[in-house]
């Protein structure tokens, strides 16, 4: 039973009847279960149970829930179904790459239009604004200094200049304009009550003032100066009303202008209702938040602080001139002072501005002329080839489409077969396009894949010997070291690659004396890594006590008069270490190439008398770190070995006493970069100075450590080798 239900739920799955996913199955869930409430709310209903209305919350969020389940369902046939195909992806994809961009351009185009457009006439208005408020600003100063001139030469404070502006300028007929010795108010002060002023004199006044400002509900633009009269300040104020009269003047062939301010007393009947004002969002200059909305009298503005009402309204909004010339409302905060208190509010006031793009376009271009006109054509005929353009893209865009559809189905076929195993199989070229290219890049390719697992077997081969060869030379370094009772010795080599050019050795002579040698190999890899192998069993060879076999070779020498005499250098029957790297330089230079060669330390520690006898054949030369800090290089020798015949190496013999450190490495220490330079001698000698205390396999690893984080992600560049001594 069991199994014909499976047998009948697999068949179902497999026509589509049942859903197959966990998606799908919670999809079918969530709307089982939001179908099964809702026929409860009905039946509830038609019962007239209250508990009806408590499944609506439930009823609406199943519903929410399984649409998102559903649409995911919806992208997922459709990526399976319809983006299978190529062909349907670069469709899709054009529509990304080509369609959507232009869309996009062109939202943006009109956003920015619009903002530019309602940016442009807010900029119409308030530079009108700061230009009549900086003539007032001038003709105030000079009025201020006519007036102090006078007062200075004890004449009666009258401004002729100022009755002249009456007689020729209509509008100083209404404009207010005070003065003050000290606080006292002089005769010029026009008032409608005699003995007052129009306004109070403020205390914040400096040497020039000039701003919208906010005086007994009022708003004005008013200039101020302050000069020196004698023993008291001469100070001259000019104030214009900020009306509906001088809002006129700024709208006519623009619009329609709206002042918003806050605590505003209209001078006339009333303000008329501002009707079908849209919704505007506005940031202020100190970054508070403004808001245009409906209100009972028009519109209101909440500033963050006080409430902006619409104050009047100037101007007419012209008819559109066509069907694309719509309404353009845009509003720019005004600056206000209080005139009682001095206190600035960047959203003291507000101007709004509804005007038409034509009247925008006939301010901008009014001096072009007839030109404007050529730019207009000039900007349709760009249109137009911009469409025949973007259909030409299309159509070729489809027509290569097939192209590309096509080689892809023949590299599809074609994979199909190298997947069972048939490398014969080749596709048929016929063009010289890119896509011709890789048919025939994927024909050549399936030549080369039975050579390539050829190579890879090789490879493979390769590696192994490799490998070999690696555990081969880590015997080559000593295994287990006799320490001496005077002297602890500790190596370390770690190669930049499978095998190492770096050598070190110590060789126990006799229960009080030690044969260190540490040397590098030019170059990497395998080729080094043999000659390292040389240098190793050579040393090893030529270090043997009591060698007779030696004295005849170097004796035959010395009777042909050969310059490569060794006598010398014998003493009993050991060599010294200038007699082994001479004997090693005539050797590597007579059996390996001319680029080859080798840098190498020598030195034989006597336990006895507490001295190393040393020679340096261009080894970076080894450091004795004394228990008061100083610093002995190991120098003594000559160049380096293989390079050049018959060298000679000088010896050179140091002291070690008790705690004194010996240090010797590879450039692979202290040549490692980074962005600070060079890993460097100096920093290896602090930090081996630092933890000199510890025991030598620790110093080694916490140097090993700081080269590591020196270099960083970045590739060793070299074998990194350290040999340490420490006198006992």
């Amino acid at each position: 039973m069991d199994l014909s239900l499976r047998t009948l739920r697999f068949r179902l799955q497999a026509a589509g009847v049942l859903p197959r996913t966990r998606l799908a199955r919670a999809a079918c869930y969530l709307l089982g279960l939001d179908l099964l409430l809702f026929a409860l709310q009905r039946l509830f209903g038609l019962f007239k149970v209250s508990y009806g209305l408590a499944l609506s919350g439930w009823i609406g969020i199943l519903s929410f829930l399984a649409t998102i389940l559903l649409g995911l369902l919806a992208f997922r046939w459709l990526k399976a179904k319809m983006l299978w195909r190529l062909r349907n992806r670069l469709i899709v994809t054009y529509m990304f790459i080509g369609v959507i961009p232009v869309i996009l351009l062109v939202a943006m185009a009109f956003i920015t239009i619009y903002l530019f457009a309602g940016q442009f006439a807010n900029f119409v208005v308030t530079s009108e604004l700061d230009s009549r408020l900086r003539s007032l600003q001038s003709i105030n100063a000079a009025i201020a200094n006519e007036l102090a001139a006078r007062v200075e030469r004890g004449q009666p404070a009258v401004a002729e200049s100022l009755e002249g502006l009456k007689r020729n300028d209509s509008s100083w007929g209404s404009r207010q304009i005070c003065a003050w010795k000290g606080e006292t108010p002089l005769a010029l002060c026009n008032s409608a009550t005699p003995g007052r002023t129009p306004f109070a004199l403020p205390s914040f006044l400096g040497a020039s003032f000039g701003a919208i400002v906010r005086d007994q509900g009022q708003l004005y633009l008013r200039a101020g100066t302050q000069l020196g009269a004698g023993p008291q300040k001469l100070t001259v104020v000019s104030s214009d009303a900020l009306d509906r009269g001088l809002l006129e003047k700024l709208a006519k062939d623009l619009g329609e202008i709206t002042l918003y301010a806050s605590a505003f007393r209209s001078k006339g009947p009333g303000t008329p209702p501002i009707n079908s004002a849209p919704l505007i969002a506005l940031e202020s200059a100190d970054k508070q938040d403004i808001t245009i909305s409906p209100g009972r009298n028009g519109m209101t503005v909440d500033s963050g602080q006080e409430e902006l009402r619409p104050a009047f309204t100037a101007g007419v909004l012209p008819a559109a001139g066509n069907s694309v010339d719509h309404e353009i409302t845009f509003g720019t905060p005004l600056p206000v002072v209080d005139w009682a208190t001095g206190e600035q509010k960047k959203t003291g006031a507000l101007l709004r501005v509804q005007t038409r793009p034509s009247v925008l376009y006939t301010r901008l271009f009014a001096a072009l002329g007839d030109f404007a006109t050529g730019v207009e054509y000039l900007l349709l005929f760009a249109a137009v080839i911009f469409a025949i353009i973007e259909v030409l893209a299309l159509w070729i865009g489809t027509r290569l489409t097939r192209t590309v559809t096509g080689a892809v189905a023949q590299l599809y076929d074609a994979t199909t077969h190298i997947n069972r195993g048939d490398f014969s199989h080749r596709i048929s070229v016929k063009s010289s396009d890119q896509l011709a290219t890789l048919a025939n890049s994927f024909n050549s390719m399936t030549a080369s894949i039975e050579n390539l697992i050829e190579e890879q077997k090789e490879k493979q081969r390769l590696q192994n010997e490799l490998t070999i060869a690696q555990e081969v030379q880590a015997q080559l370094f000593p295994q287990h070291i006799s320490q001496l009772a005077s002297l602890e010795v500790y190596g370390f080599c770690r190669p930049a690659r499978t095998v190492s050019g770096d050598y070190y050795d110590f060789l126990t002579v006799d229960p009080h004396k030690l044969i260190l040698a540490v040397g590098d190999v030019s170059g990497k890899g395998i080729s080094a890594a043999l000659l390292m192998a040389t240098i190793h069993s050579a040393v090893r060879a030529y270090s043997l006590e009591g060698m007779p076999s030696l004295r005849e070779p170097v004796g035959a020498a010395a009777a042909t008069g050969s310059s490569f005499a060794l006598a010398p250098h014998l003493n009993g029957a050991e060599l010294s270490s200038g007699a082994m790297l001479s004997l090693l330089n005539h050797q590597l230079y007579q059996s390996t190439p001319a680029e080859k060669y080798a840098t190498l330390f020598l030195g034989i520690y006597d336990g006895h008398e507490r001295k190393l006898t040393y020679s340096n054949g261009g080894h970076l030369p080894p450091i004795i770190l004394g228990e008061d800090g100083s610093v002995r290089r190991l120098e003594q020798g000559g160049t380096v070995i293989g390079l050049f015949d018959r060298r000679s190496y000088e010896e050179g013999t140091v002291a070690m006493r008790r705690g004194e450190l010996f240090l010797a490495y590879s450039d692979g220490v202290t040549e490692p970069e980074n962005d600070f330079g060079e890993f460097g001698e100096q920093r290896l000698i602090d930090l081996v100075w630092e933890h000199r205390e510890q025991p030598l396999a620790r110093i080694c690893e916490i140097v090993t450590a700081a080269v590591d984080d020196w270099i960083g992600a970045n590739e060793q560049p070299d074998d990194i080798t350290l040999v340490l001594a420490r006198g006992k």
